[in-house]
Order: C-alpha cells, then structure tokens, then sequence
C-alpha cells in the first residue's frame, strides 16, 4: 500500500468512527448487538482495512468490547462499571471547573450563557436536555477551557463519547432535564465569579447527582 492509499484509508477510518460512534451514542447501535465487518462493510460500501481501523479505535474509547468466542460487539455497562465512571469523570470534571474558574475569559463565560440559554430554549419545548456536538456540550467547554492537556485527553478522548452514550440514559428521568440546567447555571455563575472551590464543589455534586439518577433508573428497570 503506497502513501496515498494509506491517506485514503486513513480519511476513510476517519469517517466510519465518526459514523459509527454516533449510532453508538445515539442507541442506533444498542448495547450488546454484534459487530459484522461484512454487514457493516456493506452498509458503508467500504472496504475491510478501513473499517478494522474505525472498530480498533471505537474499543481504545470503550464503545466496542471483545467478547470470548463472540467477537466484537458494542460494549454493555453493568451498573458497577457505570459507577466507576461516574466516579472517576466527577473527580477529573470538578478539577476541571477549578482550572477553568481561573482561566475562562470573559468572552468564553458570555459564550457560556448564551449556551445555556439555548439549552434552556430546547428543555421547554421538549423537556429532554439534548446536548448535540462538542461546540453544543456544557462540559466539553468547561473541560476545554481548563487549559490542562492530561485533564482534556482524560475526559475529552478516552471517555467523552462512553459519557455522552451513557447520558441517553438520563433523558428518561423525569425531572432531570431541568434541574440539570439549573445545576449548570449554578456552575457557570461560580465560574463567573473566579471560584474555584465552589465551581469544583458544584461540578462534583452536579455529576453525583446525574450518577444518583442513572442508577435510580437502571433500579427501576426490568430485569432481564
């Protein structure tokens, strides 16, 4: 394969992640369900090499597994995992309000409102909080504008898309959607103020709380 096909295949793996992420997050693609290269291949009207390369990259962000005996299907969470992401994204995400209270300029915070604004916007007329690309996500901008690159490849590579997967979830909790925007405001207003400690204490509390939720309504599920 010469440079050029190796660009090709490159721009082609590139497309395929984007696409299949997305149908992953969105529960196009649901938990559990098999992943057939020549279903896919098909699908996409792509070759092999590309896709391998999409799927290899999809399991380094969690949305794949390897199952034994089984091959590659899209990774399913048990409660005691989501629980430890939780945990570990509310850690990484109120250090990453502490930097940020310190570093967002002024222009990053009224982009910060106006954000929320259109979130608020969305929630009356849905009553869902549906936070779109990363330009439309509360906390990538926090995460973001915390300016710490191990902070940023924690949260923004290795687990950003395994959050936004999991926070499907959440849209059916009733009640949520709007005291998850009341939450953000509390943060951004800290974040205003150059507080640090209270930007963090409320990051923290803020992501207990959607953790809390997640695991009321995985409580309330059947069982299987």
């Amino acid at each position: 394969m010469d440079r050029l096909d190796e660009a090709l295949d490159l721009t082609a793996a590139d497309r395929l992640f984007g696409l299949l992420s997305e149908a992953i997050v969105r529960g196009e693609m649901a938990p559990g369900a098999k992943i057939s290269e020549p279903e896919l291949a098909a699908r996409f009207g792509t070759s092999r090499a590309p896709l391998r390369e999409a799927i290899r990259r999809l399991e380094e962000r969690k949305l794949v597994s390897r199952v034994a005996h089984q091959g590659a299907r899209v990774t399913v969470l048990s409660p005691a995992r989501i629980r430890e992401v939780y945990l570990v994204r509310e850690v990484l995400e109120g250090a990453a309000a502490r930097e940020a209270a310190q570093r967002m300029s002024a222009e990053d915070l009224g982009e910060l409102q106006r954000l929320l604004a259109a979130h608020e916007a969305r929630i009356a007329s849905k009553d869902v909080y549906l936070q779109g690309d990363a330009d439309d996500d509360f906390h990538f901008r926090i995460i973001r504008a915390s300016g710490n690159a191990t902070l940023e490849s924690l949260l923004l590579d290795e687990y950003y898309l395994l959050i936004r997967m999991l926070r499907r979830q959440l849209r059916q909790v009733p009640g949520r959607a709007r005291r998850a925007l009341f939450e953000h405001r509390r943060i951004a207003d800290a974040l205003a103020d150059r507080d640090g400690d209270l930007a963090e204490l409320l990051m923290r509390r803020h992501i207990a709380a959607a953790r809390d939720s997640i695991e009321q309504t995985l409580g309330n599920a059947p069982q299987p």
